[in-house]
């Protein structure tokens, strides 16, 4: 990446950051899904996945957390665009070869500008609702590999993330 200024969008041109204008932008329907995991004790696993933490369903708290910080992106980061979210929902696949919980959000729109900050977003919130309900128990959790797997519509098109199995 060569990093000059112009090729930066938050930045102008006096290097300040700035607020994007989309206002130009085409409204088109706009995609993003993003993963994550929270790496963990076998026993840590099996209490989430059979409904025993102390805390309560940490699944069902963590889903509902990863939508609302979907919704409360632009709060969270400071040149994020307040959109109006046609759809968000978070997921769970438990991985007990991997000792990990896999955290996945898909969320949707339709405007001027892309959802990938509001998924990942919703990932990493969602992710840190399970630490902080399993953290009592299970202090060698670790949250890792956050990032977009996918994004479609916009001026860009549709970008999907070359993974291996």
């Amino acid at each position: 990446m060569s990093g000059s200024i112009d090729q930066l969008s938050h930045l102008d041109a006096a290097g300040r950051a700035r607020m994007v204008d989309v206002g130009n932008k085409a409204v088109t329907a706009r995609e993003a899904i993003a993963r994550g995991r929270v790496v963990m004790q076998p026993a840590t696993l099996q209490l989430i996945v059979s409904g025993g933490m102390p805390k309560g369903d940490v699944l069902a708290v963590a889903r509902v957390a990863g939508i609302m910080a979907a919704k409360r992106t632009a709060e969270l980061i400071p040149l994020c665009h307040l959109l109006n979210l046609s759809h968000a929902s978070v997921n769970f696949t438990p991985d007990p070869a991997g000792n990990a919980l896999e955290i996945e959000a898909t969320v949707r729109c339709t405007g001027q500008t892309g959802v990938e900050m509001e998924a990942l977003t919703a990932v990493s919130i969602a992710a840190l609702t399970i630490y902080d309900m399993c953290k009592a128990v299970d202090k060698t959790m670790q949250i890792d590999g956050i990032r977009l797997i996918a994004k479609r519509g916009g001026r860009s098109g549709d970008w999907q993330r070359e993974e291996s199995a």
